[in-house]
């Protein structure tokens, strides 16, 4: 059994896992905003299946960690963070709604080159958002696990 004062590989390494997933999905997602090779459609296309993507992933990665995991772990190690975890738990419909509107712009056949640009800073306003998270995540973790992720605070 491992000792209360020690992290648990398992947790910490499903930890940074879903953290390298979440970037990789977030990069190929910018990378369609960021492609000038290919036709706009074929873009906004690109897009959404990305978006679409991460959405279904952040969907599972928040389920996960409403019905416990490794943020209620760490409150129970360290019961003061509890406030804490609520807070971040609370922030996961608005970031899904964040993403569902981006998700269902995209949808739209008729965009034009402007619009294209709108929905590229507001994904990066959502990029912001969800970054905010994952660091108020990660303080929670390694408060209760008295532990440095290694992750970096950008």
């Amino acid at each position: 059994m491992p000792s209360l004062d020690r992290p648990d590989p398992v947790i910490m390494g499903h930890v940074l896992a879903e953290h390298r997933e979440l970037f990789q999905l977030i990069s190929q997602a910018k990378q369609a905003f960021t492609d000038t090779g290919r036709p706009l459609g074929k873009r906004r296309e690109y897009a959404h299946e990305r978006l679409t993507e991460l959405r279904r992933h952040l969907h599972d990665h928040f389920d996960q960690e409403e019905r416990g995991g490794f943020l209620e772990e760490a409150v129970t190690r360290v019961p003061r963070l509890g406030r804490r975890m609520e807070e971040i738990l609370q922030q996961h419909p608005p970031l899904l709604a964040e993403l569902d509107s981006l998700t269902a712009a995209l949808a739209d056949f008729r965009l034009e080159p402007a619009d294209w640009h709108e929905i590229g800073q507001q994904f990066e306003t959502f990029i912001s958002h969800l970054q905010a998270h994952e660091r108020s995540e990660n303080a929670v973790v390694q408060e209760g696990y008295n532990e440095d992720l290694g992750l970096a605070d950008d």
